[in-house]
């Protein structure tokens, strides 16, 4: 069985695991070498133990009769948190949870993929807790996260940034990216800064001045 490490002060990122499109192995192995936590959202349950994943929390709503009885059979220890609330999404409860457990920090996979509706309300689940948590969400091809006022990340020429404003996000400026921002705003649905790329290996600096501002570094 795949384990994860135990480390001290949660200083590492909790691993969610929700029930969108599975990652690939290589990526879902390099989070669970540094997770000291793992989280399974509802019916991925299934799948993540087909995988032979230890995993600590199964967390959801367990709604179309979904019976997580047999999983604890399964597995030992696992905890069960059935949370009826369907103002949350499984993904916002699996963050609550965290919070009240003292972990300020996740990373989420299997996230997006599959329903387009289900990958947009994770997506922009970020924002929610922009001032609790530090999320980032994981797939083969991207790692999205919300971005602080002003990040700075060195990276090499011709990375794919996409800058996603969530609403309207104001007053930006980057350096270093082929398509430059000076104090300009993004509005979703109107006008986003998709597909920029980095211009010359070097440190990419971002600022803004308000709003919502996702970062998406891509790969094809």
């Amino acid at each position: 069985m795949s384990s994860h490490h135990i480390v001290r002060d949660d200083q590492e990122p909790a691993l969610i695991i929700a029930n969108g499109a599975a990652c690939s192995q290589e990526l879902m192995d390099q989070l669970l070498e540094w997770s000291p936590y793992i989280v399974v959202l509802d019916e991925a349950i299934k799948r993540v133990l087909a995988l032979n994943i230890k995993v600590d929390v199964l967390i959801g709503d367990f709604d179309r009769n979904f019976d997580p009885a047999p999983y604890l059979a399964m597995q030992y220890p696992l905890e069960v948190i059935h949370d009826p609330n369907q103002e949350n999404t499984d993904l916002e409860k699996a963050l609550n949870f965290l919070l009240k457990r003292g972990i300020k920090a996740a990373n989420v996979i299997w996230a997006t993929g599959k329903r387009a509706d289900h990958t947009f309300t994770n997506i922009t689940t970020l924002v929610k807790y922009r001032d609790t948590m530090k999320i980032v969400i994981l797939d083969d091809y991207s790692k999205i996260f919300r971005l602080p006022a002003t990040y700075k990340k060195w990276y090499t020429k011709d990375t794919i940034l996409s800058l996603i404003p969530v609403g309207t996000a104001r007053g930006i400026t980057t350096t270093n990216l082929n398509y430059p921002l000076q104090k300009e705003d993004l509005v979703l649905g109107v006008r986003t800064g998709s597909s920029n790329s980095v211009a010359a290996d070097g440190l990419v600096t971002i600022t803004y001045e308000s709003g919502d501002l996702l970062l998406m570094e891509c790969t094809d």
